[in-house]
């Protein structure tokens, strides 16, 4: 176990001059693992609020892409490591971890910190048996964030709800390869949070689903050839070049330069693609529900990436002082100060969707809210389904399964192998490691 509390050698020997004994002043380190998405980079340079606040208190940052925050902070709760102190996970874990006892309860937090203010499908995500696991800094869904311009410019108008082969059509009208302009930019990147949150997300309003009823892996039905194959030709004849690596920040970036006509993913993102300091496009920028294929499901996701307190911290108290602090109502104003209403993190609290100078700043609050309340963990697809979970399944073994079919599903995204070849390796290393984990 580290060293958490560090002695001030200059005050204790102060003391000891005018005593003629050692005293200590020390300061509580936490250490904070987190992703680098705009959301959280932002708070770290706001965190002189906090500290201020709680002088003995010292913050310790490892900031991490997605993939490899996840990596890292499953193996070092898994294995009791005790490296941090605050740990950044979604709602994918904490239901599993939680039940578990690897995560510290949050139902002590103070009263002011309002609980009952959390959207109630965000906190039921968090909530095991009664006790809340982990406080969301943000919420969200996914949407459709399309190029005004072009869109007007296709001679079309985006539906409030589209379908998917609308999507097609408006992707094929607005692409100009030679102009640097690609109808639809989707993830491609590796990773059950990356590319594979896209695609569970969208094969279930296609009617396909991971498992059967008995838990029969269902990559051979001709629901996911469906979806596969419409993904794939829609990045193949309208996506940009090299998709197969491209991630969240990857298609941000490529969003915000004027690259992409639509983009379907997270809903917190539309701070970021309408602020013109970071945005070329700010100004011409629509949104639209997830799209459907008129079966009854969105290829909408639900998500909050929250702030946890791993069972083998010796911080704890500092740490519900950080979490407090970093998801409470206080800090939303204090984003809205410094950066504007419209760049507050979204999606977790009731009062933000009744602030009139939210709503009037944010021109995206609406079809954010609507999107979370579309999504429907408890019956996600089409057909009925043993689990839970919109993007994800939640089993301890999805994170591991889900991370090797994406890597299947990317390959043939990169022109490595075929549709058919990813579904049958998919099928294959689903059921090999269903059945060895004892369903």
């Amino acid at each position: 176990m580290r060293l958490k509390t560090t002695i001030c050698a200059a005050s204790a020997l102060a003391l000891f001059a005018a005593t003629g004994a050692y005293a200590s002043s020390h300061t509580t380190t936490v250490t904070i693992a987190t992703v680098n998405n705009g959301d959280m980079i932002r708070m770290q340079g706001l965190t002189e609020d906090f500290t201020s606040r709680h002088p003995d208190i010292a913050l310790e940052w490892v900031t991490l892409e997605e993939n490899v925050l996840r990596q890292r902070v499953t193996q070092d709760i898994a294995t009791k490591g005790g490296q941090f102190d605050v740990l950044t996970i979604g709602t994918y874990e904490v239901p599993i971890w939680g039940k578990n006892g690897w995560l510290v309860s949050l139902n002590d937090l103070p009263a002011e910190w309002d609980a009952d203010d959390l959207l109630p499908a965000i906190r039921s995500g968090l909530t095991v048996d009664g006790e809340l696991y982990a406080a969301p800094f943000y919420g969200e869904s996914s949407m459709v964030m399309y190029r005004t311009d072009l869109m007007k410019k296709a001679g079309l108008e985006m539906p409030e709800a589209p379908t998917w082969a609308f999507i097609k059509e408006a992707a094929a009208a607005m692409t100009d390869k030679d102009g640097g302009i690609y109808g639809v930019c989707l993830r491609g990147k590796a990773g059950w949070g990356e590319n594979m949150a896209f695609l569970t997300a969208t094969a279930n309003s296609f009617g396909a689903r991971w498992f059967d009823e008995d838990w029969k892996p269902q990559f051979d039905s001709e629901a996911w050839s469906d979806t596969l194959n419409f993904y794939m030709d829609l990045m193949t004849e309208y996506g940009p070049p090299g998709a197969s690596t491209n991630g969240f920040n990857e298609n941000l970036s490529l969003f915000q330069q004027g690259k992409c006509g639509m983009w379907i993913d997270a809903t917190v993102a539309a701070s970021f693609v309408t602020n013109p300091k970071d945005s070329t496009v700010a100004d011409s920028v629509g949104f639209a529900l997830a799209p459907d294929n008129g079966l009854g499901r969105r290829g909408n996701w639900l998500w909050a990436w929250s702030l946890a307190i791993p069972a083998g911290s010796d911080a704890t108290d500092a740490a519900k002082k950080f979490i407090t602090w970093a998801t409470g109502k206080g800090y939303t104003e204090l984003v809205a100060s410094k950066e504007g209403w419209a760049n507050v993190p979204p999606g977790t609290r009731t009062s933000l969707y009744q602030n009139p100078a939210y709503l009037e700043a944010a021109p995206f609050a609406r079809m954010t809210l609507n999107s979370i309340n579309a999504a429907n963990p408890t019956q996600p697809t089409v057909d009925p389904v043993p689990y839970t979970g919109v993007q994800f399944v939640a089993i301890p073994e999805f994170a591991g399964i889900a991370t090797l079919v994406g890597q299947e599903f990317s390959a043939a995204l990169a022109g490595q192998q075929t549709v058919a070849e990813a579904l049958e390796k998919a099928q294959a290393l689903t059921a090999d490691e269903m059945e060895a984990a004892g369903y």
